[in-house]
């Protein structure tokens, strides 16, 4: 994306926001929110439907919350020390 800055967890803020490349990136923690409600006061459309990209860990605590048309990784550590990556959502409609 062209990001220069190291982009690391917003575990603390809830958002990173990372300008400076052809996209923003909203990179939001929703690991201590405990609703979609907490989610969508923390005015998520903003980053959801703004003119960035926005990748939400810990997705899953506000998924309702989440748009239809939103990709979805998932990373899944696997006992040899590698991590299995699945790829699933709105992106299944755009490769067929």
């Amino acid at each position: 994306m062209g990001i220069s800055d190291p982009v690391t967890s917003p575990s603390y803020t809830l958002v990173n926001e990372y300008g400076g490349g052809r996209l923003t990136l909203y990179h939001i923690d929703a690991y201590r929110l405990g609703s979609a409600d907490e989610f969508e006061l923390m005015d998520a459309k903003r980053y959801l439907y703004g003119d960035g990209l926005c990748a939400v860990e810990w997705s899953e605590r506000v998924r309702e919350a989440i748009p239809a048309h939103a990709v979805e990784l998932n990373i899944e550590p696997q006992d040899d020390g590698s991590r299995r990556i699945r790829i699933s959502g709105y992106i299944e409609e755009l490769l067929r």
